[in-house]
């Protein structure tokens, strides 16, 4: 079983560049990276030692998306059940929002790319929401790749407050039950004025999602690969995206 999934979604192979049909990148990139702690304990490094090296991986798989011309690169970096991990980890985690801004933020500005966060920001500490704050700030007029990180984020929480805000609607009046319609939801989603996701990368072996986008990822063409997030490179990047392009998008029909 779990090889015909394989041969379905895709494997990653390390082979020279591809040549990639420029008129048929995909306008948003959804990336689940996992693997981090698995990649430090196979190399006996504590899992901290993985989520540093990862935090490298964000920065050339963002730079390989502008290149390509990617509109939009949304990075599941914590989920709403992250926080069972150990305290020391989650300390850890919150950490890396602030020392990746504080190397690369001006790299990005230079580079035009617009940095946005969806997810709860009430949970998080202080140091990690100013540091995903001012860099919203900074780059907010930049026109460039969107870099979205999806920060203390969980999609059926996110489904909730839609629906939650939709009922409001009703009880006051504004909205009968027969009028809903699938755009009332998506546009109360925390991705709301951004495109679906054309493509879901998701790195280190796992088949699933994880809570991750349930409703944005619909009829996403999914990719998956066995090699752990500190090890993907542009060049797995460019596998998943050449992939992407053998494939027929139907949205249900023929």
């Amino acid at each position: 079983m779990f090889q015909r999934l394989r041969a379905l979604f895709g494997k990653a192979t390390i082979k020279p560049s591809q040549t990639l049909d420029t008129e048929n990148i995909p306008q948003h990139i959804a990336i689940i990276m996992d693997g981090n702690g698995r990649w430090a304990k196979s190399r006996g490094l504590p899992r901290m030692a993985g989520h540093h090296s990862g935090m490298k991986t964000v920065k050339r798989i963002t730079m390989a998306a502008d290149r390509l011309g990617v509109k939009f690169l949304t990075l599941y970096a914590f989920s709403t059940e992250n926080w069972k991990r150990p305290k020391a980890e989650v300390e850890f985690l919150m950490k890396l929002p602030q020392e990746f801004l504080s190397i690369e933020l001006n790299e990005l500005i230079e580079k035009n790319v617009q940095v946005r966060m969806m997810g709860y920001k009430s949970d998080l500490p202080d140091h990690t929401l100013h540091a995903i704050e001012e860099a919203m700030h900074k780059t907010a007029n930049n026109t460039g790749l969107v870099l979205n990180f999806a920060l203390n984020y969980g999609s059926r929480s996110e489904m909730l407050e839609a629906v939650r805000q939709i009922g409001q609607s009703v009880k006051a009046g504004d909205l009968q039950p027969e009028d809903i319609e699938e755009t009332h939801l998506a546009d109360r989603l925390l991705t709301a004025g951004m495109p679906d996701p054309d493509l879901l990368i998701r790195t280190s072996g796992e088949l699933r999602l994880s809570n991750f986008m349930l409703w944005q990822l619909a009829y996403s063409e999914m990719w998956f690969t066995d090699v752990y997030w500190p090890e993907f490179t542009e060049e797995h990047f460019y596998d998943a995206i050449t992939e992407y392009q053998r494939r027929a998008r139907r949205y249900g029909g023929l």
